[in-house]
């Protein structure tokens, strides 16, 4: 049989510049590996910037480290005018002193010159909405939508994206305005009266109509999310700022520990009668790595590098607080259009009326949806192609005319070998037939209102005068959707699903998503009050909203996750944006800020793990020339004093670097309980922090005196 013979689309349809920014965005994310030529470059010259001791300073452990760099390069400067012993040593101390602050300089550069990396990506990729804008003289002229000013005049053709929030001044359309209520169903704009507003990025479905802008762009939403990637703004969160007074206060104790060393070795030198007071090289070496340089290196890069994975998912966090926050978050709201459903209702079924056969309804519901584009449309074609093979439809040969569907008539159809077929709302049916001279039985509006009470759409189909009856739409559960709770579940989180349906139909679409609550005619003061309560009994609480009716409840929310085709007011009370506009997105954006989590406290453990392995390699070394009893505790046979404390300055630079894949990466998220994982931790970042060192430092102390370095 021959293929299906569809109108061709309108000539001026243009597809959706934000998915296509999006999706650009994502590959050019996405298609840089971790250490990019480009992004190398860069991290490595910002290294050298960050050495300015007001921006070290913001780091309290490498601030210390860069001082004692800073001192010791001073000391050997004292010592080589002198002609003083020991120069050579204290400048290599001094050089890989300095090489601590610049590899931990390079790990916060390379997770910053990424978002920067990112940021270009949305300045290249980034496209407007192109608008229609009416001249004086009558003319169009295409123009980007952020050009608009309050008083222009734009005309909006089926498919477009109405530019900007207005009012419609002439004219009558459908308008798709789920990305402001998170209902599929579209509503009727038409000029005067109270269905005049009209929001930027609604969609027109049918008809045209003339848009007056009313508001003027201010600072455009893309350049401030670009300033958000840069981590221009990024501010320190709790946990960080807990983990940063912890790290300062442990470098304050050593601090004072290491400064009550020289008196008590000159104490020592008088009573033993021999040995020498360690030098300021050696002190500066000793406090180094026993402060935890490893994770005060890397903690801001642990930070920003979370914001960088979000961001590879297509989400814009507003700030590092909004990531780590959704690592902790107990619930989970999601809107039921569009999260848990496909959003666009779908044929599932044909019911007829009395006297007709459901073969003949399925035809004509097929033929006259064939030019129908829209995603209800299609589906009665592919319905009535599962249940009676209905494929080829040749309808070119039979002159058909097809009658798209209108607001003012609420139908569609098609007019083909003398048969009129129209399909659309019951009451515009029922008006069709009966302006034809046709009966309409009374069954149809009693199937049309039991379809309507259980939050199904009825579509009336009709062939000429006589009514042949009704395509039921209804929501449809994404695929994989149950699955998907069940892992949050196991992540120890509660989903609760918000709908604007009855209680009946929401429990119903509930028990078949595997949600564990709902919350059924949900209004924003509603939402905002189920948040309030989650929070008062100690829970965190995610969310993601699109609409003006949203913002609210995504202000309250502790991660509120904004579309980017949603309105303004959502975005601004949001503490991220989608970029795809894909609700289920939240669900990997808890997997990310748990990761986080994880990361810095896998990096911490390993880092002071691994400060105790490098104190039994300098402690000896150092006091062995007064106590030779130490070099019992020389375990690894290190070469000499020089040489161990050498080689112990070296692999605390070193580690900083080898981990810098890790902390950008971060480590690998499994839902387990937290004994399990705090199990994990420690024998993995724990145990693996002491023994590493052992093993380096030995290393390292063979390759100095292989190369008579020590």
């Amino acid at each position: 049989m021959s293929s299906v013979t569809t109108p061709t689309p309108p000539a001026d349809r243009r597809p959706d510049t934000r998915q296509e920014s999006a999706s650009l965005i994502s590959k050019g994310v996405r298609a840089r590996p971790l250490f990019d030529p480009e992004i190398l470059r860069r991290a490595i010259k910002e290294s050298f910037v960050k050495l300015n001791p007001r921006l070290v300073a913001k780091n309290p452990v490498m601030f210390v480290v860069e001082v004692g760099a800073a001192l010791t390069t001073v000391f050997v400067i004292k010592d080589a005018i002198a002609h003083a012993g020991g120069v050579f040593f204290g400048v290599q101390i001094a050089f890989w002193l300095w090489f601590t602050v610049v590899f931990a300089n390079f790990a916060e550069a390379m997770a910053e010159a990424r978002g920067k990396a990112q940021a270009d990506a949305l300045r290249k990729t980034k496209t407007d909405t192109v608008a229609r804008k009416i001249r004086p003289d009558g003319c169009f002229e295409m123009v980007p939508a952020s050009r608009l000013r309050s008083g222009d005049v734009c005309q909006c053709e089926v498919g477009d994206l109405i530019p900007g929030d207005g009012e419609v001044v002439e004219g009558v359309a459908s308008v798709d305005e789920s990305v402001i209520t998170g209902e599929s169903a579209p509503v009727i704009r038409e000029s005067g009266g109270d269905r005049s507003a009209v929001t930027g990025g609604t969609k027109v479905l049918s008809d045209h109509i003339k848009v007056r802008i009313t508001s003027n762009p201010g600072e455009t939403f893309l350049d401030r999310m670009i300033a958000l990637v840069e981590g221009a703004v990024r501010q320190k969160t709790p946990n960080e700022i807990a983990l940063n007074i912890l790290i300062a206060g442990l470098t304050l104790i050593f601090l004072m520990a290491v400064a009550t060393l020289p008196p008590y070795a000159k104490y020592a030198i008088q009573a033993v009668g021999k040995g020498s007071a360690p030098t300021v090289a050696v002190l500066v070496s000793l406090l180094v790595c026993l402060i935890p340089t490893t994770i005060g290196g890397l903690l801001s890069a642990i930070g920003i590098a979370g914001m960088d994975r979000v961001m590879q998912h297509n989400v814009l966090a507003m700030s590092g607080k909004a990531v780590e926050a959704s690592g902790d978050v107990n619930t989970l709201l999601l809107d039921k259009t569009g999260t848990i459903t496909l959003g666009n209702r779908q044929a599932v079924e044909f019911i007829t009326v009395d006297g007709v056969n459901e073969r003949d309804l399925a035809d004509a519901a097929q033929l006259s949806s064939l030019a129908d584009e829209t995603p209800e449309g299609r589906s009665i074609v592919v319905l009535a192609k599962e249940k009676y093979n209905f494929r080829g439809r040749e309808v070119a040969e039979h002159e058909a005319h097809f009658i798209p569907f209108s607001a003012y008539t609420r139908m569609s159809g098609v007019d083909i070998d003398g048969r009129r077929l129209r399909k659309g709302a019951t009451d515009a049916i029922t008006q069709f037939v009966k302006a034809a001279g046709g009966a309409v039985p009374p069954s149809l509006s009693e199937i049309s209102d039991r379809i309507s009470r259980n939050g199904g759409t009825p579509l009336a189909v009709a062939d000429n005068r006589r009514v042949l009856g009704i395509v039921h739409l209804k929501d449809i559960v994404k695929g994989g959707m149950k699955e998907r709770l069940a892992s949050l579940r196991a992540m120890g989180i509660r989903s609760v699903m918000i709908t604007g349906d009855n209680p009946l139909t929401a429990a119903a679409i509930a028990q078949e998503a595997g949600v564990d609550d709902f919350l059924a005619q949900a209004t924003p003061k509603d939402k905002l009050e189920y948040i309030k309560k989650e929070q008062a009994e100690g829970r965190l609480v995610a969310m993601t909203g699109d609409g003006t009716n949203d913002a609210p409840a995504l202000a309250q929310a502790d991660v509120g996750v904004a579309m980017n085709t949603g309105t303004m007011a959502a975005k601004e009370a949001g503490n991220m944006v989608d970029l795809d506009s894909n609700p289920t997105k939240l669900i990997e954006v808890v997997a990310i800020g748990k990761q986080l989590l994880i990361t810095r406290g896998s990096l911490t453990t390993f880092s002071i793990a691994n400060d105790v392995a490098k104190y039994f390699a300098i402690i000896p070394a150092m006091f062995a020339p007064i106590y030779p009893e130490l070099n019992k505790l020389n375990i690894m046979g290190l070469h000499s004093p020089q040489s161990a404390v050498l080689a112990a300055v070296i692999f605390n630079a070193l580690i900083i670097i080898a981990l810098v894949p890790l902390a950008l990466r971060g480590v690998q998220y499994k839902p387990v309980s937290a004994g399990q994982m705090l199990t994990r931790n420690l024998l993995i970042y724990g145990l693996g922090g002491i023994i590493v060192p052992f093993p380096g430092i030995w290393l390292i102390d063979k390759i100095l005196v292989a190369l008579h370095l020590a």
